[in-house]
């Protein structure tokens, strides 16, 4: 069973993830796409709230560090 947090940050990261992936597909960009892809799909298969949380942030701020 989920909590109301958990959901709420999983929602928040597939938007996020959303947007980088259509930036990603339109700009033939493979860091962005692949990062939204992830944020889309990792909360699926994490349930605790402070895992999500990190690996959220660190998948979010990727793009911006790797410019390839």
């Amino acid at each position: 069973m989920t909590s109301e947090t958990t959901l709420v940050w999983g929602m928040l990261f597939g938007a996020v993830g959303l947007g980088y992936f259509v930036y990603g597909k339109r700009q033939r960009r493979g860091v962005p796409l692949a990062c939204g892809l992830g944020l889309m799909l990792f909360p699926y298969f994490v349930s605790n709230t402070l895992p999500l949380v990190v690996i959220g942030l660190a998948l979010a701020v990727t793009p911006y560090f790797v410019r390839l």
